[in-house]
């Protein structure tokens, strides 16, 4: 069966590399183009979300359902939640193409073409376990909330490796507090069938979707920071815990 399979995996991969190539210098004359009048890059976060959404389309294996697109205002900026299962939960994430800045590790900007457009968007980088990376982190989102962009957390940190939600750090929930943006919770499936951890074979028949859940009220949290900060969070993990299904995981670290 792999080597059935392997051709269409060898396929995949030139075009993903082909593409990147061609693409990137399409972001960045976007960029330059609209450097000026387009603050928050908007126009690039939509090509960057076509540029995401080829590969779904390309692999004949995947496909993408976007639920609850209703649940979301245009004109607000969110802090965005989701869970994190595997290294295709962005590009599910892209195929909404809603507008926002990606909390993404730091390493993640050092890769060719993919990263550098990510610098070009303006996405933020975070350093795990540095605490002044964090604080630039923060203050940087909160600049983009401040402009109307909206801000996308992986809460849990790192990717699930076998589906089940890990404790949740608190940072998005703080920021949304101090910032008085509205948290955004959206549930991934599927993502970890397709692209299980430390896999590079994308020949796994999976149907993935993104469901997005109401906003939670920043307004009706109104206590101190902490407490409503770890209220907030366990909030969301039990919604977003009740779509996926049960898990043992504890709810906050």
């Amino acid at each position: 069966m792999k080597i059935i399979y392997f051709p269409i995996n060898f396929l995949f991969w030139a075009f993903f590399i082909l593409s990147s190539l061609v693409l990137f210098f399409g972001a960045l004359l976007i960029w330059a183009l609209t450097y000026f009048f387009d603050p928050n890059r908007r126009v690039l976060q939509k090509y960057s979300c076509f540029w995401s959404s080829l590969y779904i389309w390309f692999n004949p294996f995947w496909s993408v359902t976007v639920i609850g697109r209703e649940n979301v205002d245009p004109k607000k900026a969110y802090v965005m939640v989701s869970n994190h299962q595997s290294l295709m939960d962005i590009l599910v994430l892209f195929r909404t193409f809603f507008h926002f800045k990606w909390v993404s590790k730091k390493s993640m900007f050092k890769a060719p073409l993919l990263g550098w457009n990510m610098r070009l968007n303006g996405y933020v980088p975070i350093e795990r376990g540095d605490e002044a990376s964090r604080e630039r982190c923060m203050d940087l989102c909160r600049r983009w909330i401040k402009k109307g962009s909206s801000v996308l957390f992986f809460p849990e940190g790192t990717r699930s490796p076998d589906g089940a939600l890990r404790p949740f750090k608190l940072g998005a929930f703080c920021l949304a507090l101090q910032s008085g943006a509205d948290i955004l919770p959206m549930v991934i499936r599927g993502s970890g069938e397709a692209v299980p951890k430390h896999s590079i074979l994308l020949t796994r028949k999976t149907k993935m979707s993104i469901e997005v859940l109401p906003p939670i009220l920043i307004k009706n949290f109104t206590g101190p920071l902490a407490e409503e900060a770890q209220r907030l969070a366990e909030m969301v993990y039990r919604q977003i815990q009740a779509a996926l299904g049960p898990t043992t995981v504890p709810v906050l670290s």
